[in-house]
């Protein structure tokens, strides 16, 4: 119990990050689904790093450490901090994914939000790389390196699967989909990006923070586009159906 009250104490942003989900979550699926996805989601990835720090899969052989062993909670090798942080990346990632097709659930739900999730993970895994640059620390490494900041392409694979993995089961398990606006899961998503940004910037990586911002604002410009094609769509629509109404009204 001590060393879960010193991890929150440690690492206050991830803490600050979880709080915010449990807050929107709540509101948004309730606390038992809440709880749900929490659990389902922090054991999917704590799977997931388990195995890659012995055999590589899904996110690529790394190591942690254990350089804060004794400052914070490990479950096995794993510090439990790194296993909770995937919990509000996924539901994050999990509403924008909701917000930009306007459905609740199902495949393409799904789909979107793992690659939403591995976007996030573009800036903040080269982050965690540099941990020791900033007040994360060296907290584990990749002993091949990486072809994108010292972080190898399959572990970008990897949080794709991951957050398949763990939003369809939980959609599997958890029954109705969520029914309120998913709106303050967005912010969450958006204020995430910030931070790495911020921190990408205080490090000094203009490319990796480049590369950040590229890739979102290309996001969003591609959900601007679809929005406004399909605004089209429906104005020509309700265009067509007033003149064929006012022709109808005409003839008669």
């Amino acid at each position: 119990m001590d060393l879960l009250i010193q991890t929150f104490f440690l690492r206050p942003y991830v803490f600050g990050f979880l709080v915010a989900y449990l807050v929107l979550a709540v509101r948004d699926m309730g606390p038992r689904r809440t709880l749900l996805f929490s659990g389902w989601t922090c054991a999917v990835a704590w799977t997931a790093e388990f195995t890659s720090t012995r055999v590589g899969i899904p996110f690529g052989l790394y190591h942690y450490t254990g350089t804060t062993r004794f400052e914070e909670l490990f479950i096995s090798n794993v510090p439990f901090f790194d296993s909770m942080s995937f919990v509000f990346l996924a539901y994050a990632a999990y509403c924008l994914a909701r917000f930009l097709l306007r459905r609740q659930q199902g495949l393409p739900v799904v789909g979107l939000a793992g690659v939403l999730m591995m976007l996030l993970d573009v800036v903040i895994d080269p982050l965690a790389v540099r941990g020791d640059r900033w007040f994360l620390g060296r907290i584990f490494y990749y002993p091949d390196g990486g072809a994108l900041f010292g972080v190898p392409l399959s572990n970008f694979a990897g949080w794709v699967i991951v957050g398949w993995v763990a939003i369809e089961g939980f959609m599997l398990i958890g029954g109705r989909a969520p029914v309120r606006s998913p709106n303050g899961g967005v912010a969450l998503y958006y204020g995430i990006l910030a931070f790495s940004l911020v921190i990408a910037w205080w490090i000094r990586e203009p490319m990796l923070f480049g590369l950040g911002v590229l890739l979102h604002v290309s996001l969003l410009l591609v959900v601007w586009a679809c929005y406004a094609v399909n605004g089209n769509r429906a104005a020509r629509r309700a265009f067509a159906s007033g003149s064929q109404s006012a022709f109808e009204y005409t003839d008669r």
